[in-house]
């Protein structure tokens, strides 16, 4: 990483013609990646990435350029070319950078990158070969194990110096099922800031068992009829919909310009009282966890809704100069070719009052989906579209036949609304969150909630 004698020499430029902060950021990452495809491995990559990344502030105008070539000349002229386009002042700015030492809440004891390929080779197969012999009607198997080693060096005109380091370990396993022509799939992706450890809690024949399950499931559901119902949305991945068609109303990049559904409602009433919603990126080992955020901030715990009352929004630099308010720890960017802005980290909605069997037994006809898919949302309006990965009808208060093909429509600010059911199974699913910072691991989360109505897309 560079120096920090190097590191001053850059922010001094970059402030060079009258900007008022000015930061470094570098990157090092190394990704690792091992697939199989029925029974055979049919892929290994091992990439390295780095590179750095240069930003001046003048109030709210930001300038941001990078370059993978670290040379002390060309980072010279990357901070040169910032100052450049920032301002056209003169300033001569001498900066002192003390360094910061976040601690480490994230332990790894088999650190991926130095574990042999074989032993690697050995826990996939584990979980593709427990998949494939789930069931005579599993037709194809394909597993990854990904693991990251992710170090950055944060410096900045405050007087800042952090280096940090993360890793992560993921496997995903996606299963087939086929009869009488027809093909239906199932997955199962869990991963953690951790390194191999993680298997020995996270089994991968079970990993594999759950994803070959839910294809056999799909594959003998009838479709899903379509309506305005009652849904029960079950924990874990279920709080993709929270993360996707609220959380993101809750960034500073979209509340910051006045772009959300959310923007100027602190305090105010936006959800049922039995909602809590939580972003935290300081929970040990988990998937979307940070020590530090990418500007250098410390991770901390965000309560954004406290019993349907919005409290705090998720807020980077830029998104505090706009909104007056302070920094949350949420800066986050994929790579150093990315500009950092707000973004969760493990976000959820914490568990609530009432038991999961009455949310179950309340619903005299709906829908209960088990596991949430993707979709896609609006952050202006909220209005989002979700497919259901599993789902079964409920007649009478109990859990009857498997459906498929059913999605959930609505807006964001009127499922906070209509949430009138909280469960106390609070349970967390991981993922990839795409933004204009790139693509950044996440938890998103929840107990089993009860959705009082809402539109299901079926046939």
């Amino acid at each position: 990483m560079i120096s920090r004698k190097l590191a001053e020499e850059l922010i001094s430029v970059a402030l060079s013609t009258g900007a008022d902060f000015a930061e470094v950021y570098e990157e090092n990452t190394r990704s690792n990646a091992l697939r199989i495809l029925d029974g055979k491995v049919d892929r290994v990559t091992d990439s390295l990435l780095s590179g750095v990344g240069i930003r001046a502030f003048l109030g709210t105008k930001t300038v941001y350029a990078s370059t993978s070539d670290t040379s002390r000349e060309a980072l010279l002229r990357c901070a040169a070319s910032v100052a450049t386009a920032i301002a056209d002042g003169s300033a001569d700015v001498k900066v002192h950078l003390t360094e910061k030492i976040y601690p480490n809440a994230h332990p790894i004891r088999i650190c991926p990158s130095s574990a042999e390929v074989r032993f690697k080779t050995e826990l996939l197969r584990e979980a593709t070969d427990a998949a494939k012999g789930y069931h005579e009607s599993i037709s194809q198997v394909s597993g990854t194990l990904l693991d990251v080693d992710h170090i950055t060096l944060v410096a900045n005109s405050e007087g800042l110096y952090t280096e940090n380091r993360s890793v992560r370990t993921r496997m995903a396993i996606s299963a087939v099922a086929s009869a009488n022509g027809e093909n239906q799939s199932g997955s199962c992706s869990p991963g953690r800031c951790m390194g191999l450890e993680m298997f020995e809690t996270v089994k991968p024949a079970e990993i594999g068992i759950h994803a070959a399950k839910q294809a056999i499931t799909n594959l003998g559901a009838t479709y899903c009829p379509a309506g305005q119902m009652t849904v029960a949305i079950e924990n874990g991945f279920g709080g993709v919909i929270f993360h996707e068609a609220c959380g993101h109303s809750l960034e500073a990049t979209s509340v910051g310009i006045g772009m959300s559904q959310m923007a100027g409602k602190l305090g105010q009433q936006i959800a049922n009282p039995k909602v809590t919603a939580i972003d935290d990126g300081t929970i040990p080992n988990a998937w979307g966890s940070i020590n530090s955020d990418d500007e250098g901030n410390p991770s901390q715990r965000n309560v954004l809704i406290r019993n349907g009352v919005l409290e705090s929004y998720m807020i980077d630099r830029l998104g505090s100069r706009r909104l007056g308010l302070p920094m949350t720890g949420n800066s986050r960017r994929q790579g150093y070719e990315f500009e950092p802005t707000s973004r969760m980290t493990n976000t959820f909605i914490d568990n609530g009052p009432d038991k999961n069997e009455d949310i179950i037994a309340s619903i005299e006809y709906g829908l209960y989906a088990k596991e949430m898919g993707g979709g896609s949302v609006n952050p202006l309006t909220g209005a989002f579209n979700f497919a259901v990965r599993e789902g079964y009808i409920v007649r009478n208060g109990k859990i009857c036949e498997a459906v498929r093909g059913a999605s959930l429509i609505g807006t964001g600010s009127q499922i906070l609304q209509d949430i009138d059911m909280v469960g106390q199974n609070l349970a967390t699913g991981q993922g990839m969150c795409g933004s204009s910072s790139g693509s950044v691991p996440t938890d998103v989360g929840q107990p089993l909630i009860r959705v009082s109505k809402i539109t299901v897309g079926g046939r």
